[in-house]
């Protein structure tokens, strides 16, 4: 049973997606609109809706930037766009890994799942999601900002005097016989100690490959390999200081 089909056989990330779409809607002076890339509502549904605005602000869910994931979702929005002939009207970011609410969201979402147990009790591995070696080798930034926005995250840690025993960084999702990026999540498990807390730091909506994937999969896996307790960190979701990263977000690009 895949893990999709373990999930009800809906995706989570609809839901998640329209709750932080009406919370963000709440403090913003704009209409929000969401959309997919592979489920609707599709950019071309989305930009039938938004053609007639003056000026249309179009914000990734991805934090770091890639070829794969950012470029192409933008590509699309743009090209579909165009066919209405207001591709000019569209403002956009590449990135926002380094916002500082942004990353305040991301230790919120770790001090929930570390509850009022002690971080130095635990190990903390942040898992991102899988890129082919070959991308990264002709120049995507995703792993460097990947690897930044660790750094941006310990530092919060820090400021707020939350020191775990240990921290780490794997990847997940990998597919296919070829080279992705290294260490991957099922390798790295197996060295971890009794206690761990992961945090996926590709994802900024709760989906398959959380709440799948890295809760249920690698949560079995965890047991196998004597790990007494696994937790796995909530997305930002719709989480306040996440609100706020996206809202400044979007008053940067009005003055772009």
């Amino acid at each position: 049973m895949t893990n999709y089909r373990k999930l009800g056989g809906v995706s989570p990330i609809v839901g998640y997606t329209k709750r932080l779409v009406r919370r963000l809607q709440k403090v913003v002076d704009a209409d929000v609109f969401y959309e997919m890339r592979y489920t609707s509502p599709f950019a071309k549904d989305v930009i039938e809706k938004v053609k007639d605005y003056d000026e249309i602000y179009a914000i990734p869910m991805y934090p770091h930037h890639s070829r794969t994931t950012t470029l192409s979702s933008i590509e699309d929005f743009i090209s579909c766009a165009k066919k209405f002939k207001i591709e000019h009207k569209i403002k956009t970011i590449d990135y926002y890994y380094d916002n500082i609410f942004y990353n305040k969201a991301i230790v919120d979402r770790i001090k929930e799942a570390l509850k009022d147990d002690k971080a130095e009790e635990f190990e903390l591995v942040f898992s991102a999601h899988g890129l082919t070696q070959r991308v990264i080798d002709k120049g995507d930034l995703y792993q460097k900002h990947i690897l930044a926005n660790v750094e941006f995250v310990k530092e919060e840690l820090k400021k707020q005097n939350i020191n775990f025993k240990k921290i780490d960084l794997a990847y997940q999702s990998r597919v296919g016989p070829m080279k992705w990026l290294q260490p991957y999540m099922e390798d790295k498990i197996k060295e971890l100690g009794k206690k761990v807390i992961v945090y996926p730091i590709s994802f900024n909506v709760d989906n398959s490959e959380t709440l799948g994937e890295l809760v249920l999969e690698y949560g079995e896996l965890a047991k196998e390999h004597g790990i007494k307790d696994y937790r796995v960190a909530k997305t930002p979701n719709s989480n306040y200081n996440f609100i706020v990263a996206l809202k400044t977000i979007y008053e940067d690009l009005k003055l772009k």
